[in-house]
């Protein structure tokens, strides 16, 4: 069985921090310590553990090594990586940290700081391709707020898109939202990362921490909610997706075929992720979770990642991924009484537009749980946000010469701002497409009506 292998490439201080989440929950999910050595009972673990890891045996017992490289312009979060519980998880020569910092400045990350490291960084991941054999694709963890997360993870991008073009390019990116805001110059990091990613990602899940805050507060009954919950759930959601991949099941599903399955229009790849059951940890015996259920919830605004409402957009597609002892047969009645119920807001041109992958292995202490991916015309909201921040401060030129220290063109900014400006509009055209109504919504319409 080969196994379709992923490399992780996390980047700047929250990418890293996501990462170690992710690492962890990935251990306990395979039956692994915390140093890589197998520990488990169930055969099904280790399987498919090389989707991730690479097995090595230094003294006849085998290890599994992370396929990951951790890099940061401040060598402050990779020094804590190393020296905390996964110290002992990764190779060392995987860590990459410039000495100066981005300094929350996009242009650093993408310009001057970044640039000087980002041979270095692909020389790294050459090396873990070289040993795939059959590499997948990459998956980025980053923050679009800041300078190296957004910047260093922007040129990364569109180098792994020249090196590696026929591979795919997952991002977890995590947006800036409203109420949590880490530094005044996000919309500005934020939208010139967005203008990066319309062009080189194939499919980018967007996370925001208010969505989370909100997630932790109401439904898991977290009272001051730190950064290591948060990046519990976003965790959750990693393995969520990549779950048919690391283990056996009836349906199986990889970034390909998700991205085959979610991405009608190659601009249109921001993807809203949600995950179910979600609920405070002390009222575990008084949940019922039946397949209908975490249909529901899955569909339900308050589970979803990312702060916007769903019901004031359609859903173009779906993505839902079931773990656990689940009958195809419940799964497929579940969703199709959803989109009965609800079928003004699934689009009518995409027909069975709600894909399914079923795992019969659930998360440690669940018997089963669910991941959705909605590819939904609601999520211009977030990126409306970005816009009206980024437009109130370049109006009046307000931090420009920062960016501008570093050698970047103002004209940069203008174009992002542009390309944002036809996403959010292009997103807002598919919204009100239908089928057999005369309007004219771009060429695609009338294709549609010739015959």
């Amino acid at each position: 069985m080969l196994s379709r292998e992923i490399i992780n490439i996390q980047a700047g201080q929250a990418g890293n921090q996501v990462g170690e989440s992710f690492w962890e929950m990935l251990l306990a999910e395979h039956g692994l310590d915390k140093s890589g050595l197998y520990v488990g009972s169930d055969p099904q673990q280790i399987e498919r553990a090389g989707v991730y890891f690479t097995e090595v045996n230094p003294d006849g017992h085998s290890k599994y090594v992370p396929r990951s490289v951790q890099v940061d312009l401040e060598a402050g979060v990779c020094n804590r990586i190393l020296g905390g519980p996964l110290g002992h998880l990764f190779r060392p020569n995987t860590f990459l940290a410039g000495e100066v910092g981005a300094g929350n400045n996009w242009a650093k990350g993408f310009y001057t700081e970044g640039a000087e490291l980002v041979d270095s960084i692909l020389e790294i991941v050459r090396q873990q391709a070289e040993n795939c054999e059959s590499l997948q694709g990459f998956q980025l963890l980053h923050s679009l707020g800041g300078g190296t997360g957004a910047g260093l993870g922007s040129l990364l991008l569109s180098k792994l898109r020249e090196e590696y073009p026929d591979r795919m390019l997952a991002t977890f990116s995590i947006l800036p939202s409203p109420k949590v805001s880490e530094t005044v110059v996000e919309p500005y990091n934020a939208l010139l990362s967005i203008h990066q990613l319309v062009d080189s990602g194939d499919l980018t899940f967007c996370i925001d921490n208010e969505a989370l805050y909100d997630i932790s507060m109401r439904t898991l009954k977290v009272k001051a909610p730190t950064f290591p919950d948060l990046n519990g759930i976003i965790a959750r959601v990693m393995c969520g997706v990549s779950t048919s991949l690391r283990f056996p099941g009836q349906l199986n599903g990889d970034l390909r075929k998700l991205g085959m399955n979610l991405i009608p229009f190659p601009r249109l790849h921001f993807l809203m992720p949600s995950y179910a059951p979600l609920y405070d940890p002390k009222a575990k015996q008084f949940q019922k979770s039946s397949v209908p259920e975490l249909v529901q919830q899955l569909f339900d605004r308050r589970n979803l990642l990312v702060a916007c409402d769903p019901r004031y957009g359609r859903y173009l597609t779906a993505a839902t991924i079931f773990r656990g002892k689940n009958s195809s047969r419940d799964v497929d009645v579940a969703i199709r009484d959803l989109q009965t119920k609800n079928s003004a807001q699934f689009v009518e041109w995409i027909p069975d537009n709600v894909s399914v992958s079923l795992c019969s292995v659930p998360p440690v202490g669940q018997t089963q749980a669910a991941t959705a991916l909605i590819n939904s015309t609601s999520i211009q909201e977030l990126f409306k946000r970005t816009l009206t921040g980024f437009s109130a401060m370049y109006k009046r030129g307000a931090f420009l010469h920062w960016y501008t220290g570093e050698g970047m063109d103002t004209m940069e900014f203008t174009e992002a701002e542009s390309n944002v400006q036809d996403l959010i509009a292009e997103y807002q055209q598919y919204q009100e497409a239908s089928v057999d109504e005369d309007e004219d919504v771009g060429d695609f319409q009338e294709e549609e009506e010739a015959p």
